[in-house]
């Protein structure tokens, strides 16, 4: 599975709240979500947000509450995949849940904001198109791109 898309620049410990506020909690439509996301601390990211970017983090991504929203709000404003230093357990497993790929990257810090990337799930390999450097990850598992391709662990297990 190969990902591309415009890199996005956070630093560390944005949690969930940052992600999505949580007077915009009274809905999981993703696009409804995806229309506020990171606005306390990014106002308007989502206009700024072309289907397909990816959000390059520090560490930490997805801290604070163990809600579904956050990740959500990433894939309704068109966030294809989160790559971070590190990530908070809950928010891993939410993000897959959902479908959203997230994967570990030991140096985000040479990812520049508005980066060109191509991601290589089934590789692990990170290509910043725009600097020319390749960066190795933990290829993306089998089963985990299933569940990704359907959108998530619902839609992974109706099909099964």
């Amino acid at each position: 599975m190969i990902l591309k898309g415009r890199a996005h620049k956070f630093g560390d410990n944005i949690n969930t709240d940052d992600i999505i506020a949580a007077k915009y909690l009274v809905t999981t439509d993703e696009k409804e979500l995806g229309k506020n996301c990171m606005e306390n601390i990014a106002p308007g990211f989502s206009g700024k947000v072309s289907k397909g970017d990816i959000i390059v983090a520090d560490k930490n991504f997805g801290c604070g509450s163990s809600r579904e929203h956050a990740p959500r709000a990433l894939k309704g404003c068109g966030i294809s995949a989160v790559i971070a230093r590190s990530f908070a357990g809950i928010f891993f497993r939410n993000s897959i849940n959902v479908g959203l790929p997230i994967m570990e990257l030991g140096d985000t810090g040479k990812i520049n904001e508005g980066d060109s990337l191509e991601i290589d799930l089934d590789g692990g390999i990170i290509n910043d198109l725009t600097t020319g450097k390749t960066y190795k990850i933990e290829p993306f598992p089998g089963f985990l791109q299933d569940i990704v391709k359907r959108g998530g662990l619902m839609n992974y297990v109706k099909t099964r």
